[in-house]
């Protein structure tokens, strides 16, 4: 699969993740109390994976698209590519496992270090004109 493509499809994979652990979190949220209340930490931790599937969504949708217009440097590519699929798959996880068990909260260096890499990539592959 080409690295764009596998950006585009990771994106479209974190949107459709968005949508169903809205869809099931949101069968709760009128509970008052559920998870501790609309302000406790595991409620919060639930709705940051819930949106944090379309964040990561968007940043590989819009660096898959982005291949297309401007294409990076084949190395930087691959590296920021795996590195945003990365944050992907690992940002909704750390969320949700950190409001199953706080110390799970230790894992977000995993997802935050595989954005900057991504970031990074990105722009050290930067095409110079």
């Amino acid at each position: 699969m080409e690295t764009a493509e596998l950006n585009l499809l990771a994106g479209w994979i974190g949107m459709s993740g968005g949508a169903i652990s809205g869809a099931l979190i949101g069968l709760y949220f009128y509970k008052e109390q559920w998870m501790g209340g609309y302000g406790s930490f595991r409620r919060r931790l639930t709705r940051l994976g819930h949106i944090s599937f379309f964040g990561m969504g968007f940043i590989n949708l819009l660096f898959g698209l982005g291949l297309k217009v401007m294409p990076l440097s084949p190395l930087p590519a691959q590296i920021a590519s795996a590195a945003f699929v990365l944050g992907a798959v690992t940002m909704p996880l750390c969320c949700f496992l950190a409001a199953w068990r706080p110390s799970f909260r230790h894992l977000f260096p995993i997802p935050v270090v595989s954005v900057v890499v991504g970031i990074l990539g990105t722009l050290h592959g930067w095409p110079v004109k």
